[in-house]
């Protein structure tokens, strides 16, 4: 840093420097979903554990939508497994690590009566399809050997119909969980349930007892995972959890791991969420970036969008947030822009915007799969090549990213422009500045590029680091002059080093 750096240059740069100490700051989190994800080695052994109704089905086979079967209360689908577990997981931790992932994050992996998990039996057990806690714990140890963070899924705003605490509530009036759940003639089922889906009766978290039981106590499901190793929790309808609760969640999660990530799945505009959670699942920009690569907005609605979500949200927050394109439940990124370059577009957007971006398994691979049951597909091993496009073209935009940090934890502007979304992320070293230009449209577009950084030189070149943009870019009195054909992408860094020995860099840093 220069003797003439300013007062907030040099508070910019310890605030980076603690950004890059911090792993839940911009970091790269691939989700997992346990059952669909490696087939187990042991499943001629534990083929009991999916007894009829249940049906095993081959790694093959794609899941389709089913029937709703009165007796179980539950659709068809929701009870046919693949038979992955934790261990077939921990075999294929390398492949994780190699792609680029700083963290794996695991649908819900406790007692259940689904595939999905969604539906609690027991908090505070594995379940047994899954294997055990000492499974766990050698999945743990795989992954922190390899620099790994682990984050579970917390589903603690419902439990299933068929636990014993909700069987004991609805059948003995002394029961004491009678006060867990919501009972009531005026609820269709007779019982208050997530979205009215009966087998999924919500939680009375007004009562203390569930509270503690779930994370107020040392005790208690949360804080016992963490001391057990786990990193974090991403915390399922975190916005019916509401933000009380998830104050308390969090701040007792911290209490028992100081670095532990609470990250909550918000479908609402992040603004107040940020101020009880880590941060958020961002799907609020990502509804942006896909609306915008599928030209339902302008270019010039979704710059104004973006700067509307960072200038309202706390910024540290967000760079915590997981910014996702899919998960499971959306269609697949493949699905939702068939087209390669619309998808590339919105994957730039996804590693160049703040946030820790979020990549659900298969989509790396180009895997394919719409409304649910579809998009939960097991994953596609045989689509693992060298020659995958999919493939090569991820690999290379994490690098990217991982070689520049202005993408991972720098500070963001936006600039204006009518035809292409574009903005500025930045530390306070002039050569981490990345320049995003983005051109979702079926037309070239030719634009001057106002860039509001004083550090940027007149008539400085740029490095294009993706390699699409097909001129030599450079500024000229704060403008970038460009020429963006359609359908692509660029991320421009500033050229400082000296080229046949000047540059006009040589006293600005």
């Amino acid at each position: 840093m220069s003797q003439y750096a300013t007062h907030d240059e040099l508070a910019l740069s310890e605030v980076i420097e603690q950004r890059k100490k911090d792993w839940r700051v911009g970091a790269i989190v691939y989700q997992v979903l346990v059952d669909r994800f490696a087939p187990s080695k042991k499943l001629p052994e534990k083929s009991y554990l999916y007894p009829a109704p249940k049906l095993l089905k081959e790694w093959t086979d794609v899941p389709k939508h089913g029937k709703y079967i009165e007796s179980e209360r539950l659709w068809s689908h929701e009870i046919e497994f693949w038979g992955g577990d934790l261990t077939s997981l921990s075999l294929h931790i390398d492949y994780i690590k190699q792609l680029g992932a700083d963290v794996v994050y695991l649908n819900p992996i406790h007692y259940a009566y689904t595939n999905h998990k969604y539906d609690a039996l027991d908090f505070d057990r594995i379940s047994p399809e899954f294997g055990t806690e000492q499974d766990l714990a050698q999945l743990l140890e795989v992954c922190h050997q390899s620099d790994l963070k682990v984050v579970l899924d917390g589903v603690f705003n419902h439990m299933g119909q068929n636990s014993e605490k909700f069987l004991s509530a609805k059948n003995d009036k002394q029961s004491p969980y009678k006060d867990w759940f919501y009972f009531s003639e005026h609820y269709p089922s007779g019982h208050r349930a997530w979205d009215n889906a009966v087998n999924l009766p919500e939680l009375n978290l007004e009562n203390l007892a569930v509270r503690k039981s779930i994370y107020l106590d040392e005790d208690s499901t949360v804080q016992r995972f963490l001391r057990m190793g786990v990193d974090g929790w991403r915390l399922d309808v975190a916005h019916d959890i509401g933000f009380t609760y998830l104050n308390e969640l969090t701040d007792c999660a911290h209490q028992s791991h100081k670095d532990s990530l609470i990250i909550g799945e918000v479908w609402s505009f992040p603004e107040q969420w940020l101020s009880c959670l880590d941060g958020i699942m961002n799907l609020t920009m990502r509804h942006v970036i896909l609306q915008s690569c599928q030209n339902k907005i302008s270019a010039r609605m979704a710059n104004l969008q973006i700067e509307q979500i960072v200038a309202h949200s706390d910024y540290e927050g967000l760079l915590k947030s997981w910014l996702l394109l899919d998960n499971h439940d959306t269609p697949r990124l493949a699905n939702e822009l068939g087209d390669f370059q619309l998808k590339k577009l919105a994957q730039v957007l996804q590693f160049s915007l703040p946030g820790s971006p979020n990549l659900y398994y298969g989509s790396e691979l180009g895997m394919t799969g719409g409304d649910d049951p579809e998009m939960r597909a097991p994953m596609r091993w045989d689509l693992v090549s060298d020659n995958n496009k999919h493939l090569k073209w991820l690999k290379s935009l994490m690098q990217i990213r991982k070689e520049n940090c202005g993408l991972s934890v720098g500070e963001f502007k936006s600039i204006h422009s009518d035809n292409l979304i574009c903005f500025l992320r930045y530390t306070e070293k002039v050569e981490d500045a990345c320049i995003v230009v983005v051109n979702p449209s079926e037309h070239s577009v030719t634009e001057q590029l106002m860039l509001p950084y004083s550090k940027l030189m007149n008539m400085g070149a740029f490095i294009e680091l993706i390699g699409d943009y097909p001129h030599q870019a450079r500024i000229s009195a704060s403008f970038l002059g460009v020429d963006m054909p359609a359908k692509t992408a660029a991320i421009f860094k500033p050229q400082t080093k000296a080229q046949s020995g000047y540059t006009t860099y040589k006293r600005v840093w």
